[in-house]
């Protein structure tokens, strides 16, 4: 008489349903981790490059866009960018301060 383990076996029927099976559990299991710890984000992919720019007496975040930003990019947006980027405003730009632009890469 054979004795019983409790465990029930299992075969493989079709092993080319289990090859795929197995592969498409990977590469689920592959893209919800990479999601979960921000590797699929885009933004690691590319570096921005950046120039430093000294704020002298006079100017204004659209003169500084005006003279640093590429001049196919609308002024508004540039304005916009630049802002964003040193976390200011017009109002508060002062000389001497230190600015930094993107610069397409």
């Amino acid at each position: 008489m054979r004795k019983q383990t409790g465990r029930k076996k299992y075969r493989i029927k079709s092993r080319m349903r289990f090859t795929v099976f197995i592969v498409l559990t990977l590469l689920i299991t592959a893209t919800a981790a990479t999601t979960i710890l921000g590797f699929n984000n885009a933004d690691g992919m590319t570096k921005q490059e950046y120039i430093q720019v000294q704020v002298e007496s006079g100017d204004t975040l659209w003169s500084i866009a005006d003279q640093y930003m590429p001049a196919d990019m609308d002024r508004r947006e540039s304005v916009y960018i630049i802002s964003q980027t040193n976390e200011t405003s017009a109002s508060e730009l002062y000389p001497g301060q230190t600015l930094k632009i993107p610069v397409e890469v």
